[in-house]
């Protein structure tokens, strides 16, 4: 089959005095925002190249469609098609979901307390029908605190704007104007007169607060917060004691907060700490108390309490502890549960709000696990709580927890229904040291009967952006490379917080290249310890871990049979030289900013993945990408492709797949998701040789 060919049409850039040529610049459309709402507005030549690589990777793929078939199966079988959700008590109902086997979407349910009668109040799959649409993204889902109006927000591009409906669940009916172009989740206000929302702006940021009242289709809403720094966007949600609604504005690495009581008239936002640079902090409020979690000289968070937001006198709650992670609270009448993270390890406390006394729940014996809370219902005059954890190994479970008497009962357990033995698989958690030293966390899991003798192929997974922590937690699809002697690492490189922030400071801006160095040095202590071997990694990241596995193969294409890239993030300079796209002015704090920084410029030219491919051998690839993504646009892995076709010196598959009816997600719905990673599989099962 012929190689698909991007025309060249060169273009000479030159940034800090630095100039460099852009074959394929002419592909990124002036109105690329208006092509993510509207695919008919995208290039004709475009178009025509993305679906000439679409069939080359088919015929190059045509062998393993037997195979795509076979994972799609077999992953769908470890999940419970017909299953439900634990329920959560409301003040009148009882909500949960559940999902069928026949259906892609989630239906959601409800019955009044006492009652056995269940209404259907939303169903996903029959939206999607009523529709008739390709794709289908719901941003929230929210029930009106009288129990009468749904909310809810749908993307049908993949582009996420979405637009908010409002429904009355009685009658089914439509009672309020659509509400466009916000960023999709909805807020009720108590008395359900109104609803709170945030609006995108031409850049795809959002920015403005809006609030909508009920049943109002002529009128504009009104704006309650505006946000005028470009690099930050903004949310609103209500208290823990629904006394005050707060306003959140921040980029990643700087925050600011705003409050108004829940029964004012006209909301008034007032500021509770001017915001400064690199400082995070988030406030909540609890029985009359007011909890700030921030780290101000606290480099991995504190929590401060103080007994007004007038008159702010913050004392210590929580203290500061190096290289853990102190996360926030959740409330109960009687009761208040924390998290910490330190080492790539999550742990739960609660605190007796009576006498001060906190204790760790430990959840297993295992060593390495998630674990995870949530509420069982909305009065928190309660001490019964939801508590749950899995491992790489063992499928979650979930109990009902006394916090007062420390009773549990198993309620919910995820099921795999082809069957599964947790005791077939050895799951460690092993260190390693980085090119400066540094001890950087591996989480390996492998069937027992695979050798340690380096005859195994090996999945490396990497992110390492954003603070961002991977955590080990149980996922089934996995089984499909583990059961075939496939050993998954999850490598918890620098740019995420497993060790608190100063891990993901030791990732960033001018430190970016340690993400990629932890990265190439689990490589290296695997082959080193006879996990694999050179030349049997498969590397695997997505978005911002797709500019990883971009800077990696540059760098150490040797260590590498294969990459499979999902919407990688590998034409970084050019985005980040471009200030009108979504995301490049908020995340100046993550990469840099390159127009007006050349120390920044040079360090991000240094490594971004489409400056430098060279001419040399690259291990098999597979780049996946979706037309609609605003997040990484499309153009950057087409780029990087034509860029690598041209230099590449070897005759390993080069395979680029777009989605023409997705967002930077993927495919909408729970089969779409399947086929997403079969793909991905197949792939690294035809390279590895396996079936």
């Amino acid at each position: 089959m012929k190689v698909p060919q991007l025309r060249k049409k060169p273009e000479i850039k030159s940034c800090h005095n630095t100039t460099w040529q852009d074959d394929y610049s002419w592909i990124h459309q002036k109105n690329i925002l208006d092509v993510l709402k509207d695919k008919k507005k995208l290039d004709p030549e475009v178009k025509k190249y993305l679906e000439e690589e679409n069939a080359h990777t088919d015929y190059h793929l045509r062998n393993t469609k037997d195979i795509q078939k076979k994972l799609f199966d077999e992953i769908k079988a470890r999940i419970k098609l017909d299953d439900e959700s634990l329920h959560f008590k409301d003040h009148t109902y009882e909500y949960w979901t559940k999902t069928t086997k026949e259906g892609n979407y989630s239906i959601k349910l409800r019955k009044k307390i006492g009652s056995s009668n269940v209404e259907e109040i939303w169903n996903g799959d029959k939206e999607k029908e009523k529709l008739n649409t390709e794709y289908f993204g719901v941003g929230d889902l929210e029930v009106s605190n009288n129990d009468r109006y749904l909310g809810y927000s749908l993307d049908l591009k993949g582009s996420e704007y979405y637009t908010i409906y409002i429904r009355d669940i009685e009658t089914n009916k439509i009672i309020s104007k659509e509400i466009n172009e916000t960023s999709g989740s909805i807020t009720f206000s108590l008395d359900d007169k109104y609803i709170f929302y945030s609006k995108l702006d031409e850049n795809h940021r959002a920015r403005k607060i809006y609030r909508h009242k009920i049943g109002d289709y002529e009128n504009e809403d009104e704006l309650i917060f505006e946000e005028k720094s470009e690099a930050f966007t903004v949310g609103i949600g209500i208290s823990s004691d629904e006394k005050y609604y707060f306003i959140n504005t921040s980029d990643h690495n700087t925050s600011e907060q705003y409050y108004f009581k829940s029964n004012e008239e006209k909301p008034l936002p007032k500021l509770i700490i001017k915001r400064e640079k690199g400082i995070l902090y988030s406030v909540s409020s609890w029985n009359g108390k007011f909890y700030n979690h921030t780290n101000k000289e606290a480099e991995d968070f504190k929590i401060e309490i103080s007994n007004s937001l007038e008159n702010q006198n913050w004392k210590s709650f929580i203290a500061p502890k190096n290289e853990v992670l102190i996360g926030g609270c959740t409330f109960l009448k009687n009761w208040i549960i924390r998290s910490e993270t330190s080492n790539a390890l999550d742990k739960l406390f609660v605190r007796n709000i009576s006498n001060n006394f906190e204790e760790e729940l430990i959840f297993s014996d295992e060593k390495i696990y998630v674990p995870g809370i949530s509420l069982t219902q909305k009065n928190r005059d309660t001490d019964e709580v939801y508590l749950g954890y899995s491992s790489p190994k063992t499928p979650s479970r979930v109990y009902k927890y006394n916090l007062s008497n420390k009773s549990k009962k198993l309620v919910k357990e995820q099921e795999v229904p082809s069957g599964h033995n947790k005791d077939d698989y050895i799951v460690e958690r092993v260190e390693f040291e980085s090119h400066d030293g540094r001890l950087v966390p591996l989480t390996i899991t492998r069937h027992k009967k695979t050798k340690l003798d380096g005859s195994a192929n090996l999945l490396l997974y990497g992110y390492g952006s954003y603070g961002n922590s991977m955590s080990p937690s149980f996922t089934s699809t996995k089984l499909s490379l583990i059961n075939r002697d496939i050993i998954w690492a999850t490598a918890h490189i620098r740019g995420g917080m497993e060790k608190g922030m100063k891990w993901w400071k030791e990732g960033k801006l001018t430190n970016k290249k340690n993400t990629f160095e932890d990265y190439i040095y689990a490589a290296k202590y695997l082959i080193e310890k006879k996990y694999t071997s050179k030349g049997k990694i498969i590397g695997m990241g997505g978005s911002a871990g797709g500019l990883l596995m971009g800077a990696v193969v540059n760098q150490a294409p040797q260590l590498f049979l294969g990459i499979v890239m999902a919407v990688p993030f590998v034409d970084s300079l050019t985005t980040n030289l471009d200030h009108s796209l979504p995301l490049t002015v908020g995340e100046f704090d993550e990469f840099g900013n390159a127009k007006e920084n050349k120390e920044h410029f040079d360090y991000i030219f240094s490594y971004a993945p489409y400056n430098n491919i060279k001419k040399m051998d690259y291990p098999h690839i597979l780049i996946t990408t979706s037309l609609s993504d605003n997040r990484v646009l499309f153009d950057e892995p087409a780029k990087f492709t034509a860029k690598l076709r041209d230099l590449k010196t070897d005759n390993n598959l080069l395979l680029l797949k777009t989605e023409m009816d997705a967002g930077h997600g993927g495919k909408s719905g729970r089969d779409g998701a399947i086929e997403e990673i079969a793909l991905d599989y197949a792939f690294i099962l035809k390279i590895s040789k396996k079936n």
